[in-house]
């Protein structure tokens, strides 16, 4: 079991405050924007979708071959809510995150980071070997 990693992959949760609150419901500049942050960690972009709300707000996903990027607005509060999840070690989310701060005017941000599949060690020795997908 010595390949099998300590984690699976980290995943950031950003709260962005006091942000442009013009960007925040621009379906097409959001999308332009969240692709160039996912190329600006070194992800590879598989597909995405954005969707805008009835008033306001936009809710989109960039799904990576690396994982995902996520974002959620609230331009009525100027809040964007954003999840950076990466697998593997060769990514920069600190890029992505910088980037996104930038570009959405945020002035002020909170970060909470998690690791992601921190048990998996312990559950496969647990139960001898992973789960086989039907797929």
């Amino acid at each position: 079991m010595t390949d099998i990693p300590q984690y699976l992959g980290n995943q950031y949760i950003l709260e962005f405050y006091n942000c442009d609150v013009n960007m925040l419901d621009d379906t097409s500049q959001l999308e332009k924007v969240m692709h160039q942050a996912a190329l600006e960690a070194g992800a590879t972009v598989v597909k995405q979708f954005f969707h805008k709300f009835t008033p306001q707000g936009v809710s989109g996903t960039i799904v990576l071959a690396e994982s995902h990027l996520n974002i959620h607005t609230w331009p009525e509060y100027g809040f964007a809510a954003i999840d950076i999840f990466t697998c593997g070690e060769n990514l920069y989310p600190e890029k992505s995150m910088a980037y996104l701060k930038s570009q959405l005017k945020s002035k002020h941000e909170v970060l909470h980071s998690l690791k992601r599949g921190q048990d998996i060690r312990a559950h496969l020795a647990a139960h001898d070997q992973p789960a086989k997908s039907d797929a």
